[in-house]
């Protein structure tokens, strides 16, 4: 990469950092500049508003996710392997991709879900995006057989993003330390339930 792709990156890193630390409200040229050492106007080059920022942190961020959940499970065996992957990958998914405060597009959906705009679009577009791809990859366990034939993907995909929000909302909220064997079962029993009729 060039100076300006370098310099670009290392501010996306640190907007991730203090978007995981503080959600993305505070997220601003102000507090970007602080952070980075950067001068205000040396950001508005890259970022022409606070808006586009926040815009271009969420790409970030689910560029991240990703490079860290979805990535790495597509080594696994399409069906429940991939399934099994993508979910332990997503449990850890903010510690292995070094965000020590939690996910930013979690924290993003709860500050943006009733505000219009394009930042929301935007992030709308994302979570779109991510339940379609947990669609495929149900739907991959039932051409595989390891899922009965009129199983409903969209249904599955929705019950086990609401296994990662309950997660969320145990270990960063409530500080279980059970949160994520709670999580694993869990899931464990959302597969058994749809698995064929032995």
């Amino acid at each position: 990469m060039g100076k300006g792709e370098d310099t670009r990156s290392m501010i996306l890193d640190a907007a991730l950092a203090q978007a995981s630390e503080g959600g993305f409200e505070s997220l601003t040229i102000g507090t970007l500049a602080a952070r980075t050492g950067l001068s205000k106007s040396g950001l508005f080059a890259h970022f022409g508003s606070r808006e586009e920022l926040q815009i271009a942190a969420i790409d970030a961020a689910a560029a991240r996710f990703a490079d860290t959940v979805f990535a790495p499970a597509l080594l696994a065996e399409r069906g429940l392997p991939r399934l099994r992957a993508i979910f332990a990958h997503w449990l850890r998914w903010t510690d292995d991709s070094g965000l020590a405060y939690g996910c930013p597009l979690h924290a993003a959906a709860i500050e943006f879900d009733d505000r219009p705009g394009p930042v929301r679009d935007h992030l709308v577009g994302h979570y779109e995006r991510l339940q379609r791809n947990l669609e495929r990859a149900f739907a991959l366990a039932v051409d595989t057989g390891e899922l009965p034939a009129d199983a409903d993907p969209g249904q599955l995909a929705f019950e086990a993003l609401g296994l990662v929000f309950a997660y969320y909302h145990a270990a960063r909220l409530l500080r279980r330390a059970d949160a994520a064997e709670r999580a694993r079962a869990a899931f464990d029993r959302l597969l058994a339930a749809a698995a064929p009729a032995a």
